[in-house]
């Protein structure tokens, strides 16, 4: 019996071995589009939902068309369950602007956006609308207003979306709108696509939320990638299509409009910043001083790109975080939703009254509540000493994980729950706001799945059979690999290896033998 067992274990390492040395990687096949398939028609699409600064009485809706409809209408009616409740609607006229970016570099398109603001609305109430020219409209859909008073609502958070946007983050979105269909809104913390004016990407990104975005209404924030050069060696601008294909609250710092904003909902303030204008982070610093000065709800979540906490290697947003602290601890924000780092941190800072408590575990109590996270299909690796550079504790982490947050606010709790694209809980916690000092911090982790890794979670990187790399490291004595990518030309295997030494890089392209075919040093 035991040497049988020997036996089946020497097979399983021979097995093992030969598997590393010989293994041809499973190549991911990118999908490609036809060039008309990101194009304008004839026919409403890019429908998308804002929610009004007022979104108990407001709500904005865009959508695009080919430059041959000249002008656009939106019909809104209280949704009832008659089939024809369309006979008490009002067509109201559209806002038309052309978007000329044939000369952009990757937008290649010229479209007609059309929007309306529907003002005047009841609060808590259905509605049914639809958009279109008079005679190319879209289908009947449904949103509702918020109630004028504080009562119980939930929303979704997700971080950078950005990469294999159709490929991958199709599926967060749908999952997390799946296990959150009474979402009131969803704040999308920037990088929603990798290059600002890439008008496919942008087309990835809607139709991989497809009508979810025209039913749920999005809160978003520009990151890094939403901005680029229009053109070679120029000064990076915000999306051209930002502006026209969004109907954001412009309530902001001058200058930062649709960038940087808030709304007021069921006892919450919901502001959002814009993180990449460093410009006008002093201007915008003034501005977020009064809206948190005069806020008179309960509870406050503000929304940004770039993290006060960095949570992957070689990251710190020193200056950003030397403008919003301090007024985040003077103002006591409860929760800080954040992107940019293709990885997931939660974890928090003492309140302001920390020193003062007395009689009550300090444990329990907390200042504001710090997460980052990611949804798209791109992953780093975190910092390999948590937050210990900086007055904060990070309670939960993880790596190579897709996320989506549902944020419940009930009266005095507001609950917080992250789960991974399969529906897994992956992160919870709660705060209660409590009459005099700051907020009770309850740890719900227990019941969620153990943490994940890059090394306990199927490879992100590609690797580099060994026989190829020995043969690679051969020739390049005292170098590592750093990083591997796998491509298929023509049915042979193409590696794209990054080896490192201190802090010198080569890059390398090489074949499945382990011939050196391009070097960049």
């Amino acid at each position: 019996m035991k040497y049988s067992q020997k036996l089946i274990g020497l097979f399983f390492i021979i097995f093992l071995v030969k598997y590393s040395y010989s293994q041809t990687p499973r190549v991911y096949k990118a999908p490609e589009y036809e060039e008309e398939w990101s194009k304008p028609t004839n026919h409403p699409d890019r429908i998308i939902i804002n929610p009004g600064v007022d979104p108990s009485t407001t709500m904005s809706i865009t959508w695009r068309t080919s430059i041959d409809i000249k002008e656009g209408f939106a019909e809104i009616a209280k949704a009832t369950a008659a089939p024809k409740f369309w006979r008490t609607a009002n067509t109201i006229d559209a806002k038309t602007e052309t978007l000329n970016a044939e000369n952009v570099e990757k937008a290649g398109v010229i479209a007609n956006y059309h929007s309306v603001t529907f003002t005047k609305l009841e609060p808590g109430t259905l509605y049914g609308y639809r958009v279109g020219d008079g005679k190319h409209w879209s289908e009947w859909i449904q949103f509702k207003t918020a109630a004028s008073t504080p009562e119980k609502f939930s929303f979704l958070y997700v971080g950078d979306a950005q990469n294999y946007i159709l490929e991958l983050w199709s599926r967060l979105i749908r999952e997390g709108y799946r296990m959150a269909p009474e979402a009131s809104f969803i704040i999308h913390a920037g990088d929603l696509i990798n290059n600002a004016h890439n008008d496919e990407q942008w087309h990835e990104w809607f139709q991989a939320g497809g009508w979810i975005h025209s039913m749920l209404p999005s809160l978003s924030v520009p990151g890094n990638h939403e901005y680029g050069a229009i053109e070679e060696g120029g000064d990076k601008t915000l999306s051209v299509q930002w502006k026209p294909q969004f109907t954001l609250p412009n309530n902001g710092p001058e200058g930062l409009e649709e960038t940087a904003y808030y709304i007021d909902y069921q006892g919450a303030r919901i502001i959002g910043l814009n993180s990449l204008d460093w410009r006008k982070w002093e201007t915008q610093a003034e501005w977020l001083e009064k809206v948190l000065k005069n806020n008179p709800n309960q509870w406050t979540v503000v929304s940004y790109h770039y993290p006060l906490f960095s949570a992957s290697e070689g990251r710190d947003n020193k200056r950003w975080r030397e403008h919003l602290k301090p007024l985040f601890d003077k103002y006591g924000v409860d929760l800080a939703l954040q992107g940019h780092d293709h990885s997931y941190a939660r974890g928090r800072v003492a309140p302001a009254e920390y020193n003062l408590v007395s009689g009550l575990n300090k444990r329990d109590q907390t200042g504001t509540v710090y997460v980052v996270s990611v949804s798209g299909g791109k992953m780093y690796s975190l910092k390999s000493n948590g937050w210990d550079d900086y007055e904060a504790e990070r309670d939960r982490a993880a790596e190579n994980t897709q996320l989506f947050q549902i944020v419940s606010v009930d009266g005095d709790e507001l609950t917080f729950e992250s789960y991974t694209a399969t529906g897994d809980l992956y992160d919870a916690f709660s705060l209660t706001k409590n009459a005099n000092g700051p907020n009770t911090f309850k740890e719900m982790k227990d019941g969620a799945i153990s943490e994940r890794y890059h090394h306990n979670t199927i490879s992100y990187e590609d690797t580099l059979p060994l026989d190829v790399q020995r043969e690679v490291l051969s020739k390049y004595s005292g170098y590592t690999v750093d990083r591997v990518n796998a491509s298929e030309d023509s049915g042979e295997i193409y590696y794209g290896v990054r080896l490192r030494k201190g802090d010198t890089t080569i890059k390398l392209r090489v074949d499945e033998k382990g011939n050196v075919l391009e070097e960049e040093k």
